[in-house]
């Protein structure tokens, strides 16, 4: 029996010389790009009967047809991924999360998850309304790293949830940024809502939620610059659609980014500084963590790049 979801679809004249994954991703809403070249890759997308390369360009009248195959059901399952705990006690985690690895399960993301480190960690972890995400109170992207704050009863979730809605907690990120800044610091205040045009993404919409997001530039070099940006609200992308937005994308986004940009995993986003109030000892705790190896290699390459152009 064949459980895969199908799509048939049938390109227009105006639409002619697009990218097949571009094409794909644009006219169904449900799949990113990266997930189209997945099936691409998998032999599940043809062009005319025939199998397609990722560079193919679609032709007018192509005949492309996908077949998506049905989610598996979701299992939650202990696994030892050596997480980076920077502090715990009975009631919070302070866990340093690398780059690439999803903070909780999904259909995309079965297992190798932070939570799937977590449950394997310990058994102490809070009830969500969410079964596939317990102890989560707050995400940072598969390509960000850095600092996260785990509950591990009700009352720590409770008590960290209502710190995050009442923006009494810190949340500090370092990232590079495409091209130089004329002041020094500033503040984006800019709703951010779905993308009514690619699904897959968030934007500046007049119709989105409200984000503000204060930002401090620390370095220049040649194309690029290093910022620290400080969110006063924490929506989906919030601080990579809005450097984006005002013309300073953050380098190795591949979804807000420019293709030309410095060689990394994702892009160049750290969450570097979290503090909280403790949720039993009403105690402030605040943690810093360095930049991962690949982030801090290409601060040294463009600080290196900047010192040749001044001799």
């Amino acid at each position: 029996m064949n459980d895969n979801i199908s799509y048939n679809l049938v390109v227009k004249s105006e639409e002619s010389g697009v990218r097949l994954d571009k094409y794909i991703a644009t006219h169904i809403s449900t799949i990113s790009r990266t997930r189209v070249q997945e099936l691409i890759k998998q032999k599940l997308i043809t062009t005319n009967g025939l199998q397609t390369k990722l560079s193919y360009k679609v032709n007018t009248n192509d005949k492309i047809n996908i077949e998506i195959p049905s989610p598996q059901p979701l299992s939650l399952d202990p696994e030892n991924l050596n997480l980076d705990i920077i502090y715990e006690d009975d009631d919070v985690i302070v866990v340093n999360k690398p780059q690439g690895m999803v903070v909780h399960p999904s259909a995309g993301h079965p297992d190798h998850t932070l939570v799937n480190g977590l449950i394997y960690h310990t058994k102490n972890l809070a009830e969500c309304d969410e079964i596939f995400r317990p102890g989560i109170v707050h995400r940072i992207d598969k390509d960000t790293s850095g600092l996260l704050m785990i509950a591990k009863n009700a009352t720590a979730r409770i008590s960290l949830e209502k710190q995050l809605a009442n923006k009494i907690n810190k949340r500090e990120y370092i990232a590079i940024v495409h091209a130089n800044f004329k002041h020094s610091s500033g503040v984006i205040d800019a709703p951010i809502g779905r993308n009514p045009y690619q699904r897959q993404q968030m934007a500046v919409v007049a119709s989105g939620k409200k984000a503000i997001t204060h930002f401090t530039v620390l370095e220049q070099f040649p194309g690029y610059s290093l910022v620290k940006c400080i969110l006063e609200t924490g929506r989906t992308h919030q601080i990579r659609v809005h450097m984006s937005y005002i013309g300073h994308p953050i380098a190795g986004d591949p979804l807000y980014g420019p293709k030309k940009t410095l060689n990394g995993n994702g892009q160049f986003l750290h969450a570097k500084t979290l503090g909280f109030y403790h949720p039993k000892t009403n105690q402030w705790l605040e943690f810093s963590i360095s930049e991962p190896q690949i982030f801090a290699k290409q601060l040294y390459l463009l600080r290196k790049k900047l010192t040749n152009n001044l001799v």
